[in-house]
């Protein structure tokens, strides 16, 4: 019977089950702050990684402007931020807003000479350039 009291009097045996318990608590906590961390930065890349537009076809117009016709084959919306020929900003239609799956023409306002070879640089808001090199007839 003394044994018995003994044994649930000693308390050595209580610090070890509450360090286990403790690191326990510790590692679930970290692991929680982890996925939510990478949870957070990935959203946004994979939204980047969705945005997908394709330039397919340019025509140069009345020798003052630049068509250019873009699809957006991606899974997001596409908003058009800056236009670039030749490395050298342009104005163009704003605000310029492709929906999933839609399909229109950019206004570029840039005069431009026969047989003259043009570097189109597209940029979006979420920083997607889409950028060829044209020839002008």
């Amino acid at each position: 019977m003394r044994r018995m009291v003994r044994i649930f009097n000693d308390k050595r045996a209580i610090t070890p089950v509450l360090s286990n318990l403790l690191l326990t608590v510790v590692a679930v906590a970290v692991m929680a702050i982890a996925t939510t961390a990478t949870y957070a930065i990935t959203s946004n890349l994979r939204e980047n990684m969705s945005e997908r537009v394709i330039v397919e076809d340019v025509w140069f117009n009345s020798m003052v402007e630049i068509d250019v016709y873009l699809r957006n084959v991606g899974k997001v919306v596409v908003y058009v931020s800056s236009v670039y020929v030749n490395h050298t900003s342009q104005t163009f239609t704003k605000p310029f807003k492709l929906e999933i799956g839609e399909h229109r023409w950019l206004n570029i306002s840039q005069s431009w000479v026969s047989d003259g070879l043009y570097y189109i640089d597209i940029v979006t808001t979420r920083g997607t350039h889409v950028a060829e090199y044209d020839k002008a007839p």
